[in-house]
């Protein structure tokens, strides 16, 4: 066997576990870095750096990098990944119920989509108590006369963000920011016992007792060696991402008839108005919502065929879906009359991901639970919105593919064992990575169940260590008790 070839074999196989890489292959005339005399540690306050060593391969197509010593920077008893609306209420869950919590974000606040990615809008939370409730409330009472109107469903981003650092400080959560979950480290009984993350800090490890995945996209899980589906069909088509933005220049009573919360037909009536104006966006259901004052949010934007975990796809679509919504409220403008002034605020600092990795669980949700309804013994919510997938492709302008609905669907309820990971123990999971089949999680994706799930998820974790056990082997009855 070629050299070259047997060694990459050897790089892939070594990395593959994340631990470790080989470093047999080297090549004098091709050496990245120098060895230094002695270690250098990252230090925040000179700036020194801990440096990267590594060797090119004779063609060029990748680097062997050197063994080095990561920093462990915290151990705590729940290590919480993802900040969002399943993160924020794993991380008070657990903290509340009296163990030590790390929550780390990747965006520089807490909330997700609901702050980073503008969603300004809560579905299916209206039925929800325990901590979906407490944050409807504060969103509601310190927002505006929408969102109090509303129950905090419709919310003001920024105001979220404050309320979300407010709850988890006064728990006692530690938050880490701009830091990137980039891999995690399991032991020879196949359980989580390090994370590893990317941050302007360097390269950072840190231990728990307990894990729980509420990164949206099963990143936690993925590294952590867990099987996981995605997307539906043999190609895995995902639904589309979404930008959202926010907007002013623009009178609600004036334009009442196409804010989604005031007027039934309001989606329908503002895509025509769009097209009769040339405008033709590329999501066929565009969303306006008012907010407080004259400041709105809008989703209009559609982006098809783009992975969760291609950050050159993200990159391009990200930019194709800012450039649309410029285009798009320039049209508004060129309309006149109420809209003569309209004008962007913001857009996204994130775009909206609605499906990444579906993580193998002791339980999974189907199709068929939503059409018969499922009670379970060990639910801990019950889900009520319908079936909802997005249009997979551009093909007949469709808002939504309606063939996914033919199953049918009634309330059902969420188990437990669909938040526990199946292929490594001591991670539990919340959102909508959790486990179940494409069509189960076009419903359960929403935002309104990822809290409940969240708080299923860091109260097990608390409870579970409490009595010396690995989440799988509790039933919910013990932990809820």
């Amino acid at each position: 066997m070629d050299r070259s070839v047997a060694s990459r074999r050897s790089f892939l196989q070594a990395t593959a576990g994340g631990l470790f890489v080989s470093a047999s292959l080297t090549s004098p005339d091709t050496r990245a870095a120098e060895t230094n005399s002695g270690i250098r540690v990252a230090n925040p306050v000179s700036g020194d750096v801990l440096r990267t060593q590594a060797e090119l391969s004779p063609d060029a197509q990748y680097l062997l990098e050197q063994p080095r010593a990561i920093p462990v920077v915290g151990k705590t008893e729940v290590l919480v990944c993802g900040g969002g609306p399943a993160g924020i209420a794993a991380a008070l869950a657990a903290a509340r119920a009296g163990a030590t919590v790390q929550l780390i974000e990747v965006a520089g606040c807490l909330g997700g989509v609901w702050t980073a990615g503008l969603l300004t809008k809560i579905l299916d939370a209206e039925n929800k108590s325990g901590i979906m409730a407490e944050l409807l409330h504060r969103f509601a009472t310190q927002g505006s006369a929408v969102a109090n109107q509303t129950g905090g469903t419709v919310y003001d981003p920024e105001i979220a963000k404050l309320v979300l650092e407010d709850v988890c400080l006064e728990a006692g959560v530690k938050i880490r920011l701009h830091t990137r979950l980039v891999g995690a480290v399991t032991d020879s009984n196949r359980r989580v016992v390090a994370v590893l993350t990317e941050s302007k800090s360097g390269r950072e490890a840190w231990l728990a007792e307990r894990f729980v995945d509420c990164s949206g996209d099963g990143d936690l899980a993925a590294h952590a060696g867990c099987r996981f589906d995605l997307g539906v069909g043999k190609d895995c088509e995902c639904q589309p991402m979404s930008m959202l933005a926010l907007l002013t220049g623009i009178d609600a009573d004036a334009v009442r008839p196409y804010i989604r919360e005031t007027a039934p037909a309001a989606k329908r009536l503002l895509l025509e108005l769009m097209e009769e104006h040339g405008l033709s966006p590329s999501y066929r259901g565009p969303t306006l919502r008012h907010l407080h004052s004259d400041i709105f949010s809008i989703m209009t934007n559609h982006e098809y065929g783009v992975s969760a975990f291609d950050a050159n796809a993200i990159s391009e679509s990200t930019i194709r879906a800012r450039r649309e919504i410029h285009e798009l409220v320039s049209g508004l403008r060129r309309i006149g009359g109420p809209w003569k002034n309209i004008a962007v605020v913001a857009t996204a600092e994130q775009i909206g991901v609605r499906e990444g990795r579906r993580i193998r669980g002791r339980y999974k949700i189907t199709a068929n639970d939503l059409a018969i309804g499922l009670k379970h013994q060990e639910a801990v919510c019950t889900a009520k919105f319908p079936i909802d997938v997005h249009a997979l492709n551009s093909h007949g302008n469709k808002e939504i593919n309606l063939a996914f609905k033919q199953g049918g669907h009634q309330p059902y309820d969420i188990p437990y064992p669909a938040l526990i990971a199946e292929d490594v123990d001591g991670l539990l999971l919340a959102g909508r990575c959790i486990s179940g089949d494409f069509i189960a999680h076009s419903s359960y994706r929403v935002t309104g169940n990822s809290v409940p799930m969240g708080e299923a998820a860091g109260l097990a974790a608390a409870v579970s260590i409490q009595k010396q056990v690995m989440p799988h082997e509790l039933k919910w009855s013990e932990i809820k008790s």
